[in-house]
């Protein structure tokens, strides 16, 4: 069973890596591309113009951007490397959806994966959004290590949340299930310094809901086209 997983996620992690990679081209890479431009005239405002050299006071806005944090360039090495991390992405979901199927016992199918990557999706993705969207460049932010904290034990909290009201008969167990979900949503995310963004608030709504779709996709596809070579697999030995 093992090497069928093994063998499953990466089958899977492949496809979901092209395909969310091609998805992402033309929804969300745009976007930030678009988010980054206005984060770095925002940069240039907010720089006092007498600590600008006066023959580079132009360009001073995105060498300082620059310095502060590597980037990929636009283009070829920005896909590359998206191409890559979501590769990653793919197989680690893919694994993790096949292994709890394992665990939960019962046939390893399209159809069964898919409802567990939807599940994965509500957990992973769209309930910690709702205190923590997807950001764009140039969003205000609270500090790194509280978001991560935060994201990570609003993703267990509601994948538990979500395993006890899906999967367990005792209705006791299903109104603790809802109330471990919305628990970290009852003490808040960090918040961040400010509300302002230096793009127009339509340019994050459409990143925020291009995002969400990316992340569904990520989810389900992962799960069925998991759960589909398992199967396969599983044919194949038999």
């Amino acid at each position: 069973m093992l090497k069928s997983i093994i063998l499953s996620a990466f089958g899977a992690g492949l496809l979901v890596g092209v395909v969310l990679t091609a998805v992402q081209f033309f929804t969300t890479e745009p976007l930030i591309l678009q988010g980054e431009v206005y984060e770095r005239a925002g940069e240039a405002a907010a720089m006092p113009a007498d600590s600008l050299p006066h023959d580079h006071a132009a360009g001073t806005a995105e060498h300082h951007h620059e310095e502060d944090a590597w980037e990929p360039a636009d283009g070829f090495e920005r896909s590359a490397y998206t191409l890559v991390a979501n590769l990653l992405m793919g197989v680690a979901v893919s694994a993790m959806i096949l292994g709890v199927m394992a665990a939960k016992g019962g046939p390893i199918t399209a159809g069964r994966g898919l409802a567990f990557g939807v599940a994965g999706f509500f957990a992973a993705g769209l309930l910690p959004s709702l205190g923590l969207s997807p950001e764009l460049p140039g969003t205000a932010a609270a500090e790194i290590t509280s978001r991560q904290v935060w994201w990570l034990g609003t993703a267990l909290a509601s994948a538990i949340g979500l395993g006890l009201v899906l999967l367990s008969p005792a209705w006791w167990s299903k109104l603790a299930g809802v109330l471990l979900a919305v628990l970290p949503h009852v003490i808040g995310a960090p918040e961040p310094p400010t509300l302002e963004a230096a793009y127009p608030a339509a340019l994050g709504a459409e990143f925020v809901a291009a995002s969400l779709v990316a992340s569904a996709l990520l989810w389900s596809l992962a799960g069925a086209a998991s759960g589909w070579l398992y199967g396969r697999l599983a044919d194949r030995r038999s």
